[in-house]
C-alpha cells in the first residue's frame, strides 16, 4: 500500500485549476488552426483566427481564456494499493480548487443551492467521480466546465426502435438547437447506453479525449465522422456566425444498456475545451 498525502493532492489541483484555465491544450490548438486552414467563410475564419490570437495570449500572460473559469468536474482515478492520507480525498480536491481559484484570480461562478443561488465564494463544491483502477498511482483529470455550453447539453431516453438513424438526429437536432450559445466551434460529447446518469457521464467523459482522436472502435469511429459532417453542414459556424466549422470533432462513447432502453446523452464542449490531468 502507497500513502498519497492530501497536501499534495491540493497542492496539485490547485495548479491544474489554473493551467487548465489559461493554457489551452495543443490538441485544441492544433484543431483551431486546421479549421482555420480549412474554412472557407472570411467571417468565419476572422473568428477563428481571433480564437487563436485569444490562446496565445492566455497562455503567455497566464490569464483565463474565457471569463467563464467553469464549475470544476474532477475525474478521479484511484489505484486500489493507494492510501489518501492527511485527510479526505474530497475535502483535498476542493481545497484545491479553492486555492486555485483564489490564487489564479479565476471567476468564482459556483452557487450554494439551485434555488437560494448565493455564491460559495470559492467555486467549491466540484463534482467529483472517481474510479478505482488496478496500481498505486492517483491519476486527477480537472476540467471546468463553462455555463454556456453546459446549458445546451442533454439527456434522452429514446426507444430502441429508432436505432442508429434516431441517436444521430437526436445529437444533430440538439447541436442545431444551440446554434451560437454554446460559444461554437464546438467539441461534441456524446454517450450512447448504460443508464439515465451513466450516458450523461459518458458524454462528459468523451470530452477529455484529444480533439479529433478518433474512437478505438472502428464503428463509433465511424458514427462519429458522419456526426461531424452532419453538424458541420448546418452552417451555424464560429460563434453561431456562418461557416462550415460548428464542431472541431465529436466523440462518442457507448455503454451496455437495457433491452427496452436506449439512453443517449451530448455534452457540448465549447472552443475553450479545458482540462488538464496529473499523475501521483
Amino acid at each position: 500500500m502507497r500513502d498519497i498525502d492530501c497536501g499534495q493532492i491540493t497542492e496539485t489541483v490547485a495548479r491544474l485549476c489554473q493551467e487548465a484555465n489559461w493554457d489551452l491544450g495543443e490538441d485544441v490548438v492544433g484543431a483551431l488552426r486546421k479549421a482555420h486552414e480549412e474554412e472557407p467563410n472570411e467571417r468565419a475564419k476572422g473568428i477563428i483566427h481571433a480564437l487563436l490570437e485569444n490562446a496565445e495570449i492566455a497562455r503567455n500572460e497566464h490569464i483565463p481564456a474565457c471569463q467563464d473559469t467553469g464549475y470544476l468536474v474532477a475525474f478521479v482515478k484511484l489505484g486500489q494499493e493507494a492510501h489518501v492520507s492527511g485527510g479526505s480525498l474530497t475535502d483535498a480536491i476542493n481545497e484545491g480548487v479553492r486555492q486555485g481559484y483564489a490564487d489564479g484570480f479565476l471567476r468564482k461562478s459556483v452557487l450554494n443551492d439551485p434555488l437560494e443561488r448565493t455564491n460559495t465564494g470559492d467555486n467549491t463544491p466540484a463534482v467529483i467521480h472517481v474510479e478505482v483502477v488496478p496500481g498505486d498511482q492517483l491519476e486527477i483529470t480537472v476540467a471546468p466546465k463553462g455555463g454556456g455550453s453546459e446549458n445546451m447539453s442533454s439527456v434522452k431516453m429514446l426507444t430502441p426502435a429508432v436505432g442508429r438513424e434516431g441517436v444521430i438526429e437526436y445529437v444533430v437536432g440538439e447541436v442545431s438547437e444551440a446554434q451560437g450559445k454554446p460559444c461554437p466551434p464546438v467539441i461534441v460529447g456524446v454517450g450512447i447506453g448504460g443508464t439515465f446518469e451513466k450516458c450523461a457521464w459518458l458524454a462528459k467523459h468523451a470530452l477529455l479525449r484529444d480533439v479529433g482522436q478518433p474512437s478505438d472502435d472502428p464503428d463509433t469511429a465511424e458514427l462519429e465522422r458522419e456526426l461531424l459532417e452532419r453538424i458541420n453542414a448546418l452552417d451555424i459556424g464560429p460563434m453561431g456566425m456562418g461557416g462550415r466549422t460548428t464542431a472541431l470533432a465529436v466523440h462518442v462513447e457507448r455503454h451496455p444498456c437495457h433491452i427496452a432502453s436506449l439512453p443517449a446523452a451530448v455534452n457540448i464542449q465549447c472552443h475553450s475545451a479545458r482540462h488538464k490531468s496529473a499523475v501521483l
